[in-house]
């Protein structure tokens, strides 16, 4: 019997690469409903080659133009993130949550409010409203897998073993377009600098967020959130070959490591197969060939995103809201070339240091009404320093 599935960010790298496994197996799955943003066309053809039952951009404006290119093949066609948060409730087993940003929350309760498994390679849900996600899964009995490749190698290193026995968690960074930079060459990076990765093939902004590590300040919290560690026992490592995604340390002083090749498809395949493993493309590692593993630590001073993460675990409540939606405002800021790459963590820093002193981070009722208000409160905030970070 097939499976029904949804992919939420068909049109990006992770749902392209989630496509590229299901083509693999296609009597195995029957897709539900694909989401996209600007990239039509790409939407359109996935939809009518997977036979989807409906088809979602983000952009009302476009609308009109998915309509065209669906014309004919009975596809239901809607747009914007209310359409896309109703394409996510409807009934399938497993949903793959791959819209970037803040956007993914609503539509990954929405999945977990049907009961699906959720598939989540959008970082910003559990940063932003981890408390929230979990209530719902627990709720609904759903469940909530990881689809970033730290935390899905943390989740595989921890099968069949006991979380008392966990004596620290240690997640790994490439280090991103600027690990060798000297210092104080970092601030006049531009975002075309930033946005060439090293090692993977992502997207702009996650590729210049790997670049500040505010993509891995968002793992971390994510590390908190998922298992549940005391966040003095999470670490962060940067191994330049990004072949250890992570490690797991036990009390008996072992490490268990996973090893792979840069290639989403594996955790992606993973949490697509749980419980069990099923076949993945991906290339076999050959150790033999293997020159060396290198690691070193993560320097906060080149990359401040780290310390503003464990301010942010130390702080609880919305901060992780608060965190998140002020680096998505910073990061549209650099990208705009508004400020510098430095300035990023500063507007971010800013923003947390006056919220949390309003006690805007706290809250009676942790609600998606209460987040999505405390984002926006974040975004104004950030928005008003921008003009005066390179002051």
């Amino acid at each position: 019997m097939s499976r029904a599935i949804s992919v939420l960010g068909a049109t990006g790298s992770i749902g392209q690469n989630t496509l590229d496994l299901v083509a693999r197996a296609p009597e195995a799955y029957r897709v539900v409903a694909l989401t996209g943003g600007r990239n039509i066309a790409q939407l359109a053809a996935d939809t009518r080659r997977f036979r989807a039952e409906v088809a979602v951009t983000s952009e009302p404006a476009l609308l009109d133009d998915l309509r065209a290119a669906l014309a004919g093949s009975g596809v239901e066609v809607a747009a914007g993130p209310q359409a896309i948060a109703e394409a996510a409730a409807r009934p399938a087993d497993w949903v793959m949550s791959a819209i970037v940003g803040f956007a993914g929350l609503a539509p990954g309760i929405a999945a977990l409010g049907q009961g699906a498994t959720l598939a989540l390679a959008n970082k910003e849900s559990l940063v932003a409203a981890g408390a929230l996600v979990k209530a719902t899964a627990k709720a609904h009995g759903a469940r909530v897998l990881p689809v970033d490749s730290e935390h899905s190698a943390v989740f595989q290193a921890l099968v069949g073993e006991d979380m008392a026995a966990v004596e620290r968690i240690i997640i790994t960074a490439s280090g991103g377009a600027f690990r060798d930079w000297p210092l104080e060459k970092l601030a006049s990076a531009t975002p075309e600098q930033a946005a060439t990765h090293p090692n993977w093939d992502m997207g702009q902004r996650i590729t210049i967020d790997s670049a500040s590590m505010f993509n891995k300040a968002l793992e971390v919290i994510e590390t908190r959130e998922f298992f549940d560690v005391d966040p003095d026992r999470i670490e962060v490592l940067v191994h330049p070959e990004s072949l250890v995604h992570a490690l797991v340390g036990f009390t008996d002083g072992a490490l268990m490591a996973h090893v792979g090749p840069p290639d989403m498809r594996h955790a992606i395949g993973y949490a697509l197969h749980w419980p069990d493993r099923g076949h993945v493309p991906v290339e076999r590692l050959d150790l033999s060939r293997v020159a060396q593993l290198t690691f070193r630590p993560a320097d906060e001073a080149r990359w401040p995103a780290l310390r503003l993460a464990r301010e942010v675990m130390h702080q609880g409540g919305l901060s992780g809201c608060i965190f998140n939606a002020a680096k998505e405002i910073a990061l549209d800021a650099f990208i705009a070339r508004q400020i510098g790459f430095m300035d990023m963590a500063r507007v971010v820093e800013e923003t947390m240091t006056a919220m949390f002193t309003a006690n805007c981070h706290k809250a009676a009722q942790l609600t998606l009404d209460t987040i999505v208000e405390t984002d926006h409160l974040a975004r104004e905030r950030a928005g008003a320093l921008v003009p005066l970070a390179c002051n």
